[in-house]
């Protein structure tokens, strides 16, 4: 994903850089990656339209805007949080959602919030939309912290329209209204969006995911939790229900997929032997595999295999 402007990292103290994001975003606590006076950032401001936009670099562990700060300085805003380099987990209420690049995160400043970068050098754009006008113009939809899906057609025509915004200088009003009816359009499908049949509960389709994606040794806890827009807690709370928690019912269904590839046909199985099979389950580590094995099924996996 190509950048959308180029990142400054430049040494700052880490209270002048603190400074100037509270200037420019409102009352932020930056957190250094290691107890130092000094870290690499920078905070400069476009106006893009008809929006004034902040281009954020650092490379903390994490900002956060607490309860306390909000009180002090209510903000009034929506940030539209544009992360054009480098990764952050954006942690608003209940929602816990990792932007890549490209991704977006409609960020509310009057609820608490928590960006959490780990020390990796980060560039974002925040671009600042009153707070009193959104609420006229969409409702409570736009409030508490809203995920960007960039699976959504809307996502490619906003970044699309952001895009030509930074690159016009003094870009026309026109635009940022293509902006506003751009997301309003979003907005407008996740609060039409046909409401979930009783069985179609975040637990329900966290297990449908776990099915789905369990071959693949990438997928864990956190990365469901992502893609469910919930965060980890709140994703184990679901799964009390069941007596497990994520972990142990993603192990679970790869090992079921182990053990019936292993109780196939010989003549079906991979010709590199046990070692592909648990590959293919979404295992990468061979003595773990063996181990759990074992304990599930009470017999090794040749075992089984000599068996069938």
């Amino acid at each position: 994903m190509q950048s959308l402007v180029a990142p400054v990292h430049k040494p700052m103290a880490v209270e002048l850089l603190q400074e100037e994001i509270r200037k420019v975003c409102g009352a932020f606590d930056v957190e250094p990656m290691a107890h130092t006076d000094v870290m690499a950032g920078d905070v400069a401001t476009r106006r893009m339209g008809l929006f004034d936009t902040a281009i954020v670099a650092l490379d903390a562990r994490h900002v956060q805007r607490g309860a306390k700060s909000i009180r002090q300085d209510p903000g009034e805003h929506l940030f539209l949080l544009i992360q054009d380099e480098g990764h952050c987990r954006v942690e608003q209420g209940e929602r816990s959602t990792r932007l890549a690049p490209g991704d977006m995160f409609l960020v509310d400043s009057v609820r608490p919030s928590s960006f959490v970068y780990d020390g990796e050098r980060s560039s974002q754009l925040s671009v600042h939309m009153p707070r009193a006008e959104m609420l006229h113009r969409f409702g409570k939809t736009c409030t508490d912290g809203v995920a960007i899906n960039r699976q959504d057609p809307l996502w490619l025509a906003m970044r699309a329209v952001i895009t030509k915004m930074l690159t016009e200088p003094g870009a026309s009003a026109q635009l940022g209204e293509a902006m506003l009816s751009l997301l309003g359009a979003y907005l407008h499908g996740i609060k039409t969006a046909e409401p979930l049949r009783p069985g179609e509960t975040l637990l329900s389709r966290a297990l449908a995911m776990i099915d789905r994606h369990r071959a693949d040794p990438t997928f864990g806890p956190g990365e469901l939790a992502s893609r469910l827009n919930v965060s980890e807690r709140m994703l184990q709370r679901h799964f009390r229900l069941l007596g497990e928690t994520p972990s142990h019912r993603l192990l679970s269904r790869r090992l079921e997929l182990a053990h019936a590839a292993l109780t196939q046909p010989q003549a079906t199985r991979p010709a590199e032997g046990i070692a592909a099979i648990a590959y293919d389950a979404g295992f990468n580590d061979l003595s773990y595999f063996y181990r759990e094995f074992r304990k599930k099924y009470g017999s090794a996996p040749g075992a089984v295999a000599r068996r069938h």
